[in-house]
């Protein structure tokens, strides 16, 4: 039955029965506080009865002299009455009783295990259980004028139950004792209900299984995820990340940096603003990493990172840059080609078959040529095919486009590969390309070197175009920034300098209005 109720109400339920025994506990310390209190004025007053009986001369007389004990009986019955008490007994030295509510029991001796004290001159209050309950009863000894002990004196009532100290409590008690009742009750429910307005009105059951598809969904996404709280502790690690960095185990709740020790991902919180598409290296992964802040209510609780291997990115990169480059490369040369077939097909039609043999043989030298050129300089196919296709596009473009012979490149420098220099090659060419096309009224050319010895790798694209101003040279490598007015442009220098500082090189810009722009790259071939 409790299982099935709402969080709400299970909340306001064991929190008023929190509040209903926290009351009846300091209910049940009260009540003995208020019984203790009363039979301590209790015990005085038997005390103050007892007093006054022992002093009596109706009570000195009888026991002095027997004449006068018949008076005895009735001064007690007196002083019974008049103090509210149970009983009023008193004794000679004997422990004969001259006074007692039940008459036939004048006369006798008594027996009570609490009594001998009091004949040795003790005043003193006892308890004890008889017939009619538990009773209290005050001992005092009787003196003669010569101050000898000549009886005892012996006042006692019986103790009020527990259900009539209750009965006895005022008005007030019980309103005390209801309004904690109504204020426990109504701030039970208020409480249930601020709870279940924080959890957003969800169920235990709710929020449990939103947390087991959260994390299962954190798992199943082929990109690393990676959370962390302010406190710099980790609150997501999915399996994807464990994969890329080679972590095993749960490490949810652990501080980043003791499981990722050159992690990058704390400064977003002292940022406080979100990074894109930035590359790291981290150990000895890269990465391509989005970062981003966690706020909730305008403050900052946390921080996310997305991130997947650099190989794989690299690889989507070369899709959409080498790829492309090469596709347009097929596309120049199935034109330029068509013209040649053209060419030859006119001069055939016009019976110069010499011609045309002559010419074909002048086209297939110069591509050989170029092809053999670039196979035993640059040993890498992408690299080679992405030149040949960059030289076609000039062509087309009517762009002389001009590999040093001095070129060579035999491997690449530390931490970087083939798709860094396609990314690299392909858009300073391209950048120059944009530049020539605002050009107007000379010879347009680029030139490409690369050279390579045993302690760096040098990469040099320069154009004879327009130039640029030195406020424009400022800026060219931050993300974003464009001279041209195309969307979706501004990002080329800015992935090229994210190679140049992850392959640990340098670049130098050498340009000046109408005299044309060089980029020159270094890169060492020896790790520092």
């Amino acid at each position: 039955m409790l299982q099935r109720l709402k969080i709400n109400w299970k909340i306001a339920i064991w929190s008023f029965g929190i509040v209903l025994f926290s009351v009846c506990i300091g209910g049940t310390i009260l009540l003995g506080g208020i019984i203790r209190l009363k039979e301590e004025e209790l015990s005085r007053r038997l005390v103050v009865t007892a007093r006054t009986v022992a002093q009596m001369p109706e009570v000195t007389g009888g026991l002095t002299y027997s004449e006068m004990r018949p008076g005895v009986q009735s001064a007690a019955e007196r002083i019974r009455i008049i103090n509210d008490v149970t009983y009023v007994v008193v004794m000679d030295m004997n422990r004969v009783r001259l006074s007692h509510p039940v008459q036939s029991k004048i006369g006798d001796a008594s027996d009570g295990a609490d009594e001998g004290a009091a004949f040795a001159e003790h005043t003193y209050v006892s308890k004890a259980k008889g017939e009619l309950g538990t009773a209290l009863r005050a001992f005092v000894p009787i003196m003669n004028a010569g101050h000898v002990q000549i009886g005892v004196a012996l006042v006692g009532r019986i103790m009020p139950t527990t259900m009539e100290v209750l009965l006895g409590l005022s008005g007030q008690g019980y309103v005390v004792l209801l309004l904690s009742l109504l204020f426990g009750l109504w701030g039970s429910w208020r409480l249930a209900q601020h709870i279940k307005r924080q959890m957003f009105e969800l169920e235990p059951h709710e929020i449990a299984r939103l947390l087991v598809e959260r994390t299962a969904t954190f798992h199943a996404m082929h990109e690393g995820v990676i959370a962390i709280d302010k406190d710099e502790n980790i609150t997501i690690f999915n399996e994807k990340a464990k994969q890329i960095f080679k972590i095993s185990g749960d490490v949810i709740g652990k501080q980043i940096w003791d499981v990722i020790p050159d992690t990058r991902l704390p400064e977003i919180l002292e940022l406080n603003r979100p990074v894109y598409n930035q590359e790291l290296a981290i150990g000895d992964t890269l990465i391509m990493s989005n970062r981003v802040p966690i706020t909730v209510n305008g403050q900052t609780i946390g921080a996310v990172a997305i991130f997947q291997d650099r190989t794989e990115v690299t690889r989507m990169a070369e899709e959409l840059t080498g790829v492309k480059a090469f596709v347009d490369a097929l596309r120049v040369q199935s034109h330029e080609y068509m013209n040649k077939l053209h060419t030859i097909g006119g001069l055939i039609q016009l019976g110069n078959n010499e011609k045309a043999l002559e010419y074909l043989f002048d086209v297939t030298e110069e591509k050989g040529e170029l092809t053999r050129f670039l196979s035993e300089r640059i040993k890498n196919d992408s690299l080679t095919g992405l030149l040949i296709g960059k030289i076609s596009r000039g062509r087309e473009l009517g762009i002389e486009v001009t590999i040093d012979r001095q070129s060579r490149l035999d491997r690449f420098p530390p931490r970087l590969d083939h798709h860094d220099f396609v990314l690299l090659l392909g858009n300073l060419i391209e950048n120059a390309f944009d530049a020539l096309q605002q050009q107007t009224g000379r010879v347009k050319r680029i030139f490409v070197s690369i050279e390579q010895d045993d302690d760096v790798l040098s990469v040099l694209v320069e154009d004879n175009g327009p130039g640029m101003e030195a406020s424009v040279q400022s800026k060219v490598f931050e993300r974003g920034f464009t001279t041209k007015s195309e969307s979706g442009r501004g990002i080329g220098l800015y992935l090229i300098n994210g190679i140049v500082d992850k392959g640990e090189g340098t670049i130098e810009i050498d340009s000046a209005p109408e005299k044309g722009t060089s980029f020159v790259i270094t890169f060492p071939m020896s790790p520092s």
